[in-house]
């Protein structure tokens, strides 16, 4: 990287270099099961680490990889990454997996770029592309291992047929991409796991807020946002409803 960089830019570039070492380090099979997840984590973390010290000095600092500090609480700026969203679908070898890079401006989830690596994509705040006509019936991604409770009744609700994937980001893009057109979950999420994927999705006209219909809100000292809706906005109203039933 030379030259100076936008912001989002610099996410952007961080995320598909992310997304090749990770690659890279899966395609050698060594480590392999959980090991590879942690290894690959690490190997992200200080190549993302690296280059926002180097590009971005002055800003804060939030990564799940990292031990975090309370100095990022004084600044305007803070950059919030999840090296490897997923860490066992892409032990598993999965396509469900992502790298978040994300800044947040005075708590809001600003600037974001979300890797696929599997699929060669980078999904970027600052470039995005028209949505896709939805579906007849709506489809809505939760997660695969600990979908949430709220899940069934909403896609009675909605007539929804349930989709559970991956990692948030993949789940987040699915809605980007449209492949969903909803993504719902509840139980508990760190600011990491969700603020690349929300710059994202707002930036294409996505709903995005809590389940109860509440600002999301980053850099906070307690880095628990338990959970998320994302969605197209003309289904917005109802989903926050059937939450509210269910």
């Amino acid at each position: 990287m030379s030259g100076t960089l936008s912001d989002a830019e610099l996410a952007a570039r961080l995320a598909e270099a992310g997304a090749r070492i990770a690659l890279a380090l899966r395609a050698t099979g060594v480590p392999a099961g959980r090991a590879l997840g942690d290894a690959g984590d690490k190997a992200v973390n200080a190549l993302l680490v690296r280059a926002l010290a180097e590009h971005r000095p002055d800003d804060g600092l939030l990564s799940e990889e990292s031990r975090d500090t309370s100095g990022r609480l004084d600044k305007r700026r803070v950059w919030v990454i999840d090296p490897i969203d997923g860490t066992r679908e892409y032990a598993e070898g999965r396509d469900d997996w992502a790298i978040h890079v994300a800044l947040a401006i005075d708590g809001a989830a600003s600037i974001g770029a979300v890797a696929l690596p599997d699929l060669g994509l980078v999904l970027r705040s600052d470039r995005p592309q028209p949505l896709a006509p939805p579906a007849a019936a709506p489809r809505m991604v939760v997660s695969r291992s600990r979908p949430p409770k709220e899940a069934e009744a909403v896609a009675a609700a909605l007539g929804a047929t349930i989709v559970p994937l991956g990692s948030a980001g993949a789940k987040a893009m699915a809605v980007v991409r449209g492949e969903a057109e909803i993504y719902l979950h509840s139980g508990g999420q760190h600011e990491w796991d969700s603020c690349a994927p929300v710059a994202v999705a707002a930036a294409h006209g996505l709903h995005v807020s809590r389940i109860d219909g509440a600002q999301l809100v980053y850099n906070r000292a307690e880095t628990v946002l338990p959970d998320l809706l994302i969605c197209r906005k003309e289904l917005a109203a109802a989903a926050l409803e059937a939450v509210a039933a269910a």
